[in-house]
């Protein structure tokens, strides 16, 4: 890759610069269902943000009373008053920091069930364009960071404010003079504002963007380990590492340097202040200036500092408030996003007539000038028309990039014919709830994939309601329960994650398994077979009878012994149907099925100079 290996790559640049209060509105509504802990919380907070300002006004309360007169005892009684207010300070404290505590992860808790719950509704072409580790970052970073938007940032932003409108309240009745010297500091401290927010926004929006860039490609490099390893291009992956880590870096040292300048402009705010207080207030305190006297001027300094505290940490918190609000609306971008298409609002269900004492029936499929492309400018099938009676198998063949795989994603209803109907028992499929559809379908890919967990688990993934023994009896029809039994823990044994315990044919035939537990009235076989060695996949192809017995099935493959048996044949070129028919009678057509066969055949003469005569012919490679 020449040139920057990051160009391109998930390259956002938010606009906006200034916290959008739709956003917090719609993060606070995640609060309804919460409404008593969010309405103590509030009243704790509020609490809370009044109680240092009165520490301050009973402190002065006490020096200018009993502390001037020298009433020593009345001194006691207060100085106690005052220790209570600290310990009920403390207490409001504690129940305060856990409520928002709480509340904050539940509203994360429902954040990420909705998140969730939309993504199981995007179709396959959304998870074609959007990678991975973006998902992630999503689901993880951001609202990991609305969290902490709720139990840190919201609750405790209002409490400082409470905390400067307390003081700025205080020193107000104390004495007005030191208070307009305050807010002869207010231009300064809005000028600060106005600078700094929208720069501290734009930063932080752009190093969140980084680390979800950094996210996607760590995790697209952990899927991708075995290619990386097998091709030595460990040094090519830590170069595009090391550029998003760099980049990362950079965007937070900015971010960190912009901050680390606006907090301390603000603290020279408060210092300019308390510097005048402390001319004015002195002079007034000697000499009786503006009725000033010893314990309001104690008192303000306790007020201004208080004051000017909340200040800097509004500051401090302005960086993470803008953060947390990036998350939300990231999170809310996957949560509005509505996928291509859905079921239409008359929908109905594809009528089952499956019963536990009956088999299942298989259904009739057919394509009508079926067009398609995952881009609507580039179409990938054209006018395609076919029909797959019941309990008929329909092999598809043809090279790479042929439209194979396209048909059966339509047939499952994983994308939407562009032109053209496709039917399942005379219902036109765009007319049919998909989960209806899918109920009565089961899918075997090349590919397949494995949940955590036991072999068992994964097999009765096809129908969670089976017994053990239906589980059992699946494994036994295919014909491959002693292959599991031999295992050290048989059907128990766990699979690893993705299924690194299993060899490659074993996890297929724990797919084909799961599949026929399933019983489903269409099946799709996309090259199922293909990595299954020639000896397990005689046994298969036994079991294979008893699995597209009855049922309806498009088959993918590349052996020639699941082609021979189909009843229909397709040949595929460049997303158009160029023959069709048996396998005898296509040779006997002499064409393009022909010469793909001749291909095979003289590839497996060939193969018997090595040894491989039988592996060679039992695989149909065009």
């Amino acid at each position: 890759m020449k040139g920057n290996p990051l160009r391109g790559i998930g390259d956002e640049r938010p606009d906006n610069t200034s916290i959008d209060w739709r956003v917090v509105k719609r993060v606070l509504g995640y609060t309804r269902p919460y409404a008593a802990k969010r309405n103590a919380v509030f009243a704790l907070t509020a609490l809370r943000a009044l109680q240092k300002p009165a520490l301050a006004w009973l402190l002065a309360a006490i020096i200018n009373g009993p502390v001037s007169r020298g009433d020593y005892r009345l001194a006691v009684i207060e100085t106690l008053g005052f220790g209570c207010l600290l310990l009920f300070t403390a207490a409001v404290f504690h129940f305060r920091q856990r409520n928002a505590l709480e509340l904050g992860e539940s509203v994360v808790h429902d954040l990420r069930n909705d998140l969730y719950e939309n993504l199981q509704r995007m179709p396959l072409s959304y998870y074609h364009k959007t990678k991975l580790g973006r998902i992630l970052s999503r689901v993880i970073t951001d609202i990991e960071a609305v969290r902490r938007g709720v139990q840190q940032v919201f609750f405790f932003s209002l409490l400082l404010i409470g905390q400067m409108l307390g003081s700025a309240a205080l020193m107000l009745h104390y004495n007005w003079v030191l208070f307009c010297l305050l807010l002869g500091v207010g231009p300064l401290i809005w000028a600060t504002n106005r600078h700094f927010h929208p720069r501290l926004s734009r930063f932080s929006r752009t190093a969140a963007e980084s680390s979800s860039r950094l996210t996607g490609n760590l995790a697209e490099s952990v899927r991708g380990i075995r290619v990386i390893q097998g091709f030595t291009r460990q040094e090519r992956g830590e170069r595009i590492f090391e550029g998003y880590v760099d980049r990362l870096a950079k965007d937070n040292v900015v971010l960190a340097a912009e901050s680390a300048l606006y907090v301390p402009l603000l603290d020279l705010g408060s210092q300019l202040f308390i510097a005048a207080m402390l001319v004015v207030g002195g002079y007034g305190a000697l000499h009786g200036f503006a009725g000033m006297e010893i314990g309001s001027l104690i008192a303000f300094f306790f007020l201004p500092a208080l004051f000017f505290q909340s200040l800097q940490q509004l500051g401090n918190l302005y960086t993470q408030t803008v953060t947390s609000m990036a998350g939300a609306e990231r999170v809310f971008q996957l949560i509005d996003l509505r996928p291509e298409w859905t079921d239409v609002s008359d929908a109905i269900d594809l009528p089952d007539p499956r019963t536990p004492a009956a088999p299942a029936p298989g259904a009739r499929v057919e394509l009508r000038g079926i067009s398609f492309g995952y881009d609507p400018e580039r179409r990938v099938l054209h006018d395609i028309s076919l029909v797959a009676e019941p309990g008929q198998t329909v092999a598809l063949v043809g090279h790479t990039g042929s439209g194979k795989s396209s048909i059966i994603n339509l047939v499952a209803k994983f994308y939407l014919p562009t032109e053209g109907e496709l039917l399942v028992d005379g219902h036109e499929i765009r007319r049919l709830r998909t989960d209806s559809l899918r109920h009565q379908l089961g899918i075997v890919l090349q590919t397949n994939f494995l949940f955590t967990g036991t072999i068992r688990e994964n097999i009765r993934f096809g129908r969670p309601s089976a017994s053990d023994k239906a589980v059992t009896e699946a494994a036994r029809r295919l014909d491959c329960l002693d292959l599991f039994e031999s295992l050290p823990r048989g059907l128990d044994t766990d699979v690893g994650e993705g299924g690194a315990n299993l060899s490659l044919g074993q996890r297929q035939l724990v797919c084909f398994a799961r599949a026929l537990l399933a019983d489903p009235r269409i099946l799709i076989l996309d090259e199922a077979t293909s990595a299954v060695d020639p000896v397990t996949e005689a046994r298969l192809q036994r079991a294979l009878s008893t699995l597209l017995a009855g049922r309806t099935s498009f088959v993918v493959a590349h052996r020639l012994s699941t082609i021979v048996r189909s009843d229909l044949i397709l040949v595929l070129d460049h997303g158009r149907i160029v023959e069709r028919g048996s396998h005898l009678a296509l040779l006997a057509a002499r064409g393009p099925y022909h010469h793909l066969y001749r291909q095979f055949v003289f590839s497996g003469l060939a193969g018997e100079t090595d040894g491989s005569k039988s592996t060679a012919r039992d695989n149909f490679i065009p």
